[in-house]
């Protein structure tokens, strides 16, 4: 007697991401409850299951979620495509988003968050890590449970002396208040089966050496992991070293918060010493390429992190935010990293396929700590899944190996359908938890609402 499942996803080629990196040609995942029971042939799954739903078929490549490790789900989502890509360093921050965010209500939150999420998981992202400009967490777990994907969720904060108001609703604050922040998403997302907490902090110079301590302590303590920005550009540096007389990881370690715990966005600008001390301690980074090439952050020029991933540092790929990086794409993500890699070092052994496909995958879930639970398709672990669509004219023809067309000529518009924690959340390249044409309506008129009432400078206009 065959065995009830709920889902039996099937491909010409099943790329599992296993600790073997196998690949099984016809193959199937079996899903049932939210998990993975089953990675085999067709034959072999087809016989022994009776799906209540079969997806994918012929000309479909079925792989694990894709894992983006560092997104801003709001504060420029609503205004994206507006901010100028020739501004000043530092202007698209205080002219644009700080004033747009600080406008926003939580109808706004949520919305946001439901547009970058919606098109996260339908470029194939089934695993978001959120970089902390929630205002009001309760709306953007709402988001997440609406479309129905993985995360981490988080309220960023910072201490630091400001003369602006909108910077106290912004995250500023005591220690004490930003640490009760944390707490409290913390507690809004116990017991949730694919979202979980992680502490943010605003992280560049503006904490206080007792308040990344004691988010440190906080995280370490609840296992929910520590995230901040640091060194996308040589601010940080220069910042450090007039406060402290140190590089900002060098006094990150003399402070005791660097460990596995701890995921750094950018640090782009790193010195020798930095570099292994990040090491030596384990801590992970999130590359964000595009951002970095956008805004000219130097990435090409002083960027170690091919170098990080080479000698066995933990790092994933991610996609930031509007003010930097509008697609939210992992699989255009890890093609740019490979190729600035390869192009930085004028050595194109560096970061093959298989390793950037590492990165928006298994390495990538290995960097917050989750490889047990998402990354890779075998059984046990949650069942977020991937199909592609090769019938698509960048996949003619379709090659024997897939990792290479993969990175170098697909990206998520290849996607057809999605299963994120054995739910069917995209099916036939649209998602179909969410009213997309409704949400359409809704943001055009958040977007002129926002652009037009806080005096968002636009030059050229």
């Amino acid at each position: 007697m065959l065995e009830p499942i709920d889902i039996l996803i099937r491909g010409d080629t099943v790329v599992t991401m296993d600790p073997d990196r196998s690949i099984i040609t016809d193959g199937a995942v079996a899903v049932r409850g939210g998990r993975i029971i089953a990675v085999d042939t067709w034959e072999a799954t087809h016989g022994r299951f009776e799906p209540d739903e079969i997806l994918g078929g012929s000309n479909r490549i079925v792989m694990p979620g894709l894992i983006n490790a560092h997104q801003h789900l709001t504060g420029d989502r609503l205004i994206r495509s507006t901010i100028p890509d020739d501004l000043p360093p530092g202007a698209a921050i205080t002219e644009w988003a700080i004033p747009v965010h600080a406008a926003h209500t939580p109808d706004d939150e949520e919305l946001s968050a439901t547009l970058a999420l919606v098109e996260a998981v339908t470029n194939g992202i089934t695993f978001t890590v959120e970089a902390g400009t929630v205002l009001t967490p309760e709306r953007v777990l709402a988001a997440y449970d609406a479309v129905g994907v993985g995360g981490t969720l988080g309220t960023w904060g910072w201490d630091v002396e400001t003369a602006s108001a909108d910077h106290g609703r912004l995250g500023a604050g005591s220690v004490r208040e930003v640490i009760d922040r944390q707490r409290h998403v913390r507690a809004i997302v116990a017991d949730h089966p694919t979202v979980s907490a992680c502490a943010t902090l605003v992280g560049h110079d503006l904490m206080s050496d007792e308040l990344v301590q004691a988010a440190s302590a906080f995280a370490v303590e609840h296992g929910s992991g520590l995230t901040f920005h640091l060194s996308p550009s040589v601010a940080d540096t220069d910042a450090y070293l007039a406060r402290v007389g140190r590089r900002p990881v060098e006094h990150l370690a003399d402070l005791g918060v660097l460990g596995p715990h701890l995921l750094i966005a950018h640090a782009v600008h790193l010195g020798n010493t930095e570099l292994e001390l990040l090491l030596d301690h384990h801590v992970a980074i999130a590359s964000c390429p595009w951002a970095y090439l956008r805004l000219g952050q130097g990435m090409t020029t002083h960027g170690r992190h091919a170098e990080f991933v080479e000698r066995g540092g933990r790092l994933g790929v991610g996609c930031d935010s509007e003010n930097a990086g509008d697609a939210i794409d992992v699989l255009l993500a890890a093609r740019l990293f490979a190729g600035i890699a390869k192009d930085a070092a004028e050595d194109p052994t560096l970061t093959p396929a298989h390793i950037a496909l590492e990165l928006a995958t298994i390495s990538g879930a290995a960097a917050i700590g989750m490889e047990g639970e998402i990354g890779s398709l075998e059984v046990d672990k949650r069942a977020d899944v991937v199909v592609i669509d090769t019938t698509r004219p960048e996949w003619i023809p379709t090659p024997s190996d897939p990792i290479l067309p993969l990175i170098w000529a697909s990206d998520g518009r290849a996607v057809s359908d999605v299963v994120a924690g054995g739910r069917v959340v995209v099916r036939d390249g649209s998602c179909v938890t969410v009213d997309l044409t409704e949400l359409a309506s809704r943001s055009r008129g958040a977007h002129q609402r926002l652009v037009s009432s806080q005096g968002a400078h636009t030059p050229h206009q």
